[in-house]
């Protein structure tokens, strides 16, 4: 990849990562793919060779579990699920130019070929270890076949991932007290050959590919942690029938299929091999875009790593549960067989409902079709995922909260200024009048095309929607300042020019919003009369004049009434009770973290922008009496050590004046800890003293949102001077 500002020469792949064909849609799933979406066509706005994939996941022990519980085959789940799926993304707007799945021809041909390269260039290697196995169904336990205790945290687990605890991907063999989900017994250790990916000979290189990548601030630090430590190999095979499996038969691996995070980034190749068999290679060329070598005649399928070349512009879009895979793991894979490196990783913010968690075993969610089917257009939900905060943020939805959002944003800025400023062009000039674009208008178009842009190479599908609002606001402001209904009799000629000024703002939001919003884009597109589909357009088309006709135009967003919005909570209320009987969240509730995570954000974005889905401010008051007891002090940080084995602590020794303390604190991820001793922070130095991963943390550091914004003096306060 180039690394240079979009648009480049080198094609570019947009991916999402792959839906887990094992359950329906909600709308907490929908963030990351409408956030991939937005990125794609905004990429391509800007003038980059775009293919945007995806497919199905279809493979692993979950789905396997699934069918055995429901009495059907792994494939007829799997693919029951893959098509509900490649039905419901385009009613979203969500349009893929290759959407497959893991367990077509081209992946299994695909990810043999990839593994089979990593074999022949001494990159896995076999090695015995000790396998679940459930005595009274005579088989081995793999993945989610198995439960117990994490061996790091302590915390309940599933096979493969602590996803409960400490978040740990964890290996074959590693978790403590297994018992089989088949049949709730206690599970026994047993030895098994399995095949091992030599990730830890390339953890020099992905220390170097993490100073390279781009994408969100989550993703470029979480991996950290992961490749600074001791890197693991990384086990591949699973003793299952249901996945793709391991090359090589006639070294008596044929009961051995390949883990599923092996195949499934691989259909992210399979899709853009099938994307060029569609449009053919002189369209868009799939081994150019992976930096595959070229050959006498096209591409080689693999070569080693000394051969590769840079590829095209690779950006994964993925939630932030699979930031390991997609920045240690798959990196990892592709430099093994010779391919180029991802340029960059988006990874989402969780998202909650009314501020709980999304859980399918309650019923509780907004289900992708119970959406729809409420009457609401896709373009409303698009707008409030990409524009609700940062994308690595967290996000919380409600239907009070998406009132508010359309009601106030799409219905009173972006509509109202359409509507008034169509109809009076439509009703006092029977079209757009004879002028040409005044400068202070040119001017504001052209910043909102530059926001467009630098949302693009910022990796901010919320920049990308907040360039339209700010514009329609302009207009608003501009009409309501200007008003041309009070010109057309004295100033007719001024009046024209007013009007023409809001037609040609009205054909830049519909040019600059077809990201976002891409069926209302097309619908004003339509009013306005133009030619061809705003689909086809590019942010250069922005400043072109409006084509002189109009159609009577017709209100583009509808608000939202109130009463509405308490009928679809009662309907969610009475889904929830009838679901539960009252009983609380269960494990279930993990898929509502799957894309769209859970922790509570709402403050200012690291680069200093305002988030607009804040927490109200605590009704609650408390004394000024109960505020003296917290002995807020400064503190000077004066070593900070990573505390081994655990994902996010950091062991800090902190000079508070009177005496020398140690605080545990959750920030490794996002601090560099060589940085931190010297640090001015503030501490909370009178809370009771706890234990954290067997270190006594005795007193709090103060930090402000996801980034742990430290809380630090503006001027020189000592170590120990109190905070009032």
């Amino acid at each position: 990849m180039s690394h240079e500002d979009f648009p480049t020469e080198s094609p570019a792949v947009v991916t999402c990562g792959l839906p887990y064909a094992n359950g329906d849609l909600h709308i907490g799933h929908l963030r990351t793919y409408v956030g991939g979406d937005v990125y794609a066509r905004a990429l391509e706005s800007v003038g980059q060779e775009t293919a945007f994939v995806c497919g199905s996941d279809m493979h692993g022990t979950a789905i396997a579990v699934l069918a055995e519980q429901r009495g059907v085959e792994p494939a007829e789940l799997a693919t029951g699920y893959h098509e509900q799926y490649r039905e419901t993304f385009p009613e979203f707007g969500v349009e893929f130019d290759s959407y497959g799945h893991t367990d077509d021809e081209t992946n299994h041909a695909t990810t043999r070929e990839f593994v089979q390269t990593l074999i022949d260039e001494d990159h896995v290697y076999e090695r015995s270890i000790e396998v679940a196995y459930d005595v009274a169904a005579d088989q081995s336990l793999p993945d989610r076949f198995v439960e117990g205790t994490c061996p790091y945290c302590g915390e309940r687990a599933r096979g493969d991932e602590c996803d409960d605890g400490c978040g740990r991907h964890l290996e074959p063999g590693e978790i403590e007290s297994p018992e089989s989900t088949i049949t709730g017994n206690p599970a026994e250790y047993r030895e098994q050959e399995h095949r091992f990916f030599r990730v830890s000979e390339f953890q020099e290189y992905l220390s170097s590919f993490l100073d390279r990548l781009e994408g969100t601030a989550n993703a470029q630090n979480q991996p950290r942690e992961w490749i600074e430590g001791e890197l693991r190999d990384w086990c591949i095979s699973r003793d299952m029938d249901w996945g793709v499996d391991y090359p090589g038969d006639d070294e008596g691996t044929d009961d051995l299929v390949l883990y599923v995070w092996v195949d499934a980034p691989i259909e992210y190749v399979s899709a853009t091999k099938q994307y060029t068999e569609q449009v053919g290679a002189e369209t868009f060329d799939w081994g150019e875009a992976w930096g595959v070598p070229e050959a006498d005649g096209g591409f080689e399928p693999f070569a080693s790593p000394e051969t590769a070349n840079d590829g095209g512009e690779i950006v994964h879009v993925i939630g932030r549960d699979i930031i390991q895979h997609h920045t240690v793991f798959w990196p990892a894979m592709l430099r093994g067989v010779g391919y180029g490196e991802p340029r960059a990783v988006m990874a989402s913010g969780f998202m909650t409902l009314d501020g709980e968690g999304f859980s399918t075993s309650r019923d509780r969610a907004v289900w992708a079709q119970e959406y729809l089917e409420e009457g609401f257009h896709p373009d409303l939900l698009r707008y409030y995922l990409a524009t609700n905060g940062a994308f690595q943020r967290d996000v919380d939805f409600s239907w009070e909260k998406f009132r508010e959002r359309v009601n106030t944003e799409l219905v009173g800025t972006v509509g109202n200024f359409l509507y008034r400023s169509l109809l009076f062009a439509y009703r006092n000039f029977d079209g757009v009048p004879d002028a040409t674009a005044s400068e202070p208008v040119r001017a504001e178009i052209e910043d909102a095309v530059d926001a467009v842009r630098d949302g693009v190479n910022d990796y901010s599908v919320r920049q990308v929607g907040e360039a339209v609002t700010d514009l329609a606001r302009f207009g608003n402001e501009y009409i309501q300042r200007e008003e041309p209904w009070n010109l057309t009799d004295d100033d007719p000629d001024r009046a024209a020019q007013v009007i023409f000024d809001c037609v040609q703002l009205a054909r830049a939001v519909a040019v600059l919003f077809e990201p976002v919003a891409p069926g209302k884009a097309e619908e004003l597109w339509t009013q306005l009369d133009e030619d061809g589909s705003v689909h086809d357009t590019t942010v250069e088309d922005a400043t072109r004049a409006p084509s002189g006709d109009l159609r009577e135009p017709t209100e583009l967003f509808e608000k939202i009434e109130d009463e509405r919005v308490e009928e679809l909570n009662e309907k969610l209320e009475e889904r929830v009770a009838a679901a539960t009987d009252g009983d609380e969240t269960d494990g279930d509730d993990a898929d509502a973290a799957e894309t769209d995570e859970t922790e509570t954000d709402e403050t200012a974005a690291a680069d200093g922008s305002d988030v607009t889905d804040l927490d109200p401010v605590a009704e609650d008051r408390i004394g000024f009496d109960q505020f003296q007891e917290l002995d807020l002090r400064v503190g000077e940080i004066l070593v900070a050590d990573p505390v081994e084995d655990a994902d996010d602590l950091v062991r800090l020794e902190v000079d508070v004046g009177v005496e020398e303390r140690q605080i545990v604190a959750g920030i490794k991820r996002l601090h560099d800890t060589d940085d931190l001793p010297g640090t001015r922070v503030v501490i909370v130095a009178n809370l009771e003293p706890t234990e954290l991963f067997g270190l006594e943390s005795n007193g709090m550091l103060l930090a402000a949102g996801e980034e742990a914004d430290l809380l630090t003096t503006q001027g020189d306060a000592v170590p120990g001077t109190q905070v009032r």
